[in-house]
Formats: structure tokens, sequence, C-alpha cells
């Protein structure tokens, strides 16, 4: 869970009862040992999977935070990779993260609902950020991703497959959530975080209405469920050559 080196009780109570933009200025600075960080074995096994398929030209790591996933794209871009976030603490923590050597890297602070970029990225990779957007807002966020991609361009992220009903990762998850909703309901200005709205039926089809042509890559470093099925997908969905 949460290191040494960690946030405190108090400093997540401050930032859970702050706005998303405010409470991630607030966290920033120790956000890395927390575990809301993608873990860096999910960050290898999706780099591993886009080598495969790259190289690729110019990178867009969305919602990049403190640039923790944007080493992603500095690993199989050739050209630039550039990092986008909302929150000034963060870009400022990942400003001063150190990247492999290669590509050019830009840090942006912008909506990831209003991104000011023309067409110009091969890849757009993103880790950890879909919980903080409503269900509404999926089709205007993947309308904005495919805007900025060229044709043929791709857009990835790690889907971890959810929890069986029952399971204590799913009483634990349907928890948080409610506490969440709770929140909102009483306190404002409101903390936009949800685990259990990013359904992979409802992102498939979001995805493809928004005209992309949607793969799913099992993420062999993590093994299957009894049933068969991956514990992680890749998400890939690509904007058509024309």
């Amino acid at each position: 869970m949460f290191s040494p080196e960690g946030p405190g009780l108090r400093e997540l109570a401050v930032q859970a009862l702050s706005s998303v933009e405010r409470g991630y200025d607030l966290l920033a600075p120790k956000f890395d040992h927390t575990p809301f960080r993608t873990p860096d074995a999910v960050l290898d096994a999706v780099a591993a999977a886009l080598t495969r398929m790259g190289p690729f030209g110019n990178g867009l790591d969305l919602c990049c935070g403190t640039g923790a996933g944007t080493v992603v794209p500095a690993r199989v871009c050739r050209d630039s990779v550039t990092g986008v976030d909302f929150s000034a603490g963060m870009l400022a923590v990942a400003r001063r993260r150190a990247l492999p050597a290669g590509p050019r890297v830009h840090w942006v602070r912008a909506d990831a609902r209003a991104l000011p970029f023309a067409p110009v990225f091969d890849l757009v990779v993103s880790f950890g950020a879909f919980g903080h957007f409503l269900p509404r807002e999926l089709p205007g966020l993947f309308a904005q991703v495919r805007s900025v991609l060229r044709p043929g361009g791709r857009f990835a992220f790690p889907l971890v497959a959810p929890p069986r009903p029952g399971s204590p990762a799913y009483w634990a998850l349907l928890g948080f959530d409610a506490v969440m909703r709770v929140r909102n309901a009483v306190w404002r200005p409101p903390f936009v975080m949800y685990y259990r709205t990013f359904r992979p039926s409802d992102v498939r089809r979001e995805l493809t209405r928004a005209g992309f042509r949607v793969e799913l890559h099992a993420l062999p470093e993590f093994g299957r469920r009894r049933d068969g099925s991956p514990r992680v997908r890749l998400v890939v969905a690509r904007r058509p050559a024309r």
C-alpha cells in the first residue's frame, strides 16, 4: 500500500476534499509513493507489447501525471514524446523525471477533454486516468484522442479484468465508489474518481463509435484467470488510415 515516504492520513483527507486538479497538485510530491501509481510491471509489459508493434514517431502520454508512464512512449517513439496533464503540481514532478535518452520530451498543461494539438501523433498512451471521467464524457474524450492521431495512429492503454462478484477486490472497489458518490453528493467541488465506471464492454463500444478499430491483446506477463481469460489486456485502438 503506502510507503513511509507516501502521504499521511491528513494529507489524503485534504486531497479528497479538494477538486481533482487541486487534489493532485497537493498529492504530486508524494504520488509515486502511493498505490495509485501504475506499477512498473504494467508499464514494462505495455512497453514490450508496443515495441513489437512499433517503432513510432511522435508519442503522447495522456493524463501523464508525474511522468511515470511517459517512460513507455519514450522507449518506443523515435522523434518526440509529449506528456499532457491538467495538474501543474504533477507536471512539476514530471519535469524532474529522468527518461530514456532519445526522443525530445515536452510537458504541456491542458485538459484531456480539450487537447491543444493538431493530428501529429503516431501513438497515444494513458495509464490509470480513466476513473476521472464520467461515462458520459467518454465519447468526447475518445474523439479528442482521435483528433490528435495521424491516420493509422494508435491509442493504447492497459485494462485489468474486473474482479469477480463477491471477491474481496469486488467489495473494496464497490465500497470505494459508494463513498465517492456520497462525498460528491454532499461536498463541493466534486472529486471524480470511480473504479467501476470504466467497463470493458462500454470502452470498446465507445471507441468504435469514435471511429477506432479496436484490438485486445493479452499481456502474458500477468497470466490468466481460472476461466482462461487474461488478467490484463492491452487495448489498441487504431485510427483508420482512410
